[in-house]
């Protein structure tokens, strides 16, 4: 049965994470049924990630099978076309071998926070950005953020119910 790897991105802010829940307002519930629409089939949408409540993605990587063997654009369009008026969109799709697993072959992850330092409320960025109305140092924030780069163990930032065999991770860089 052929393996796609789709690249997704949406914004969370109406959904309650990626994870599916029994409310199905989660993203991963809206592209699963958007499979179920254009295929016919139940087929199990695996992510690199989960996200929480209200984050969006920019990159999210997913796979999944289908007994169909559409070319990879056409399972993209697809999808696209059933996922509408969702804030959700595949923006890349291919076809991988058996063997790729989205989540336990994820090497990286690029998280992107926006700070925007001003005291006039956000219109534009509106559930996109973190508005600070207070001056801030950035200076002394990259200093401050220089400190987490490097193997560290995160343990006391994670889940009780984190299903990662390791809490040790590597941070390549931080800009502020």
């Amino acid at each position: 049965m052929p393996r796609y790897k789709l690249t997704i991105e949406y914004d969370g802010g109406p959904y309650n994470g990626w994870q599916s829940q029994t409310n199905g307002r989660a993203v991963q519930d809206q592209v699963t049924k958007a499979v179920r629409a254009y295929s016919g089939e139940e087929a199990e949408v695996f992510a690199a990630g989960r996200t929480d409540t209200g984050v969006h993605a920019l990159g999210q990587v997913v796979h999944l099978d289908l007994e169909r063997g559409d070319k990879a654009d056409k399972v993209k369009d697809a999808i696209n076309f059933h996922l509408k008026p969702a804030p959700i969109s595949v923006v890349a799709s291919e076809r991988v071998s058996d063997e790729f697993h989205a989540r336990f072959d994820a090497t990286k992850r690029h998280y992107l926070y926006r700070i925007i330092n001003r005291r006039a409320p956000l219109t534009l960025d509106l559930g996109q950005a973190w508005a600070v109305p207070v001056p801030l140092d950035a200076d002394a924030m990259h200093r401050a953020a220089q400190a987490l780069i490097g193997k560290h163990d995160f343990t006391t930032f994670r889940s009780v119910h984190c299903q990662a065999k390791s809490a040790i991770r590597t941070m390549d860089e931080i800009t502020v």
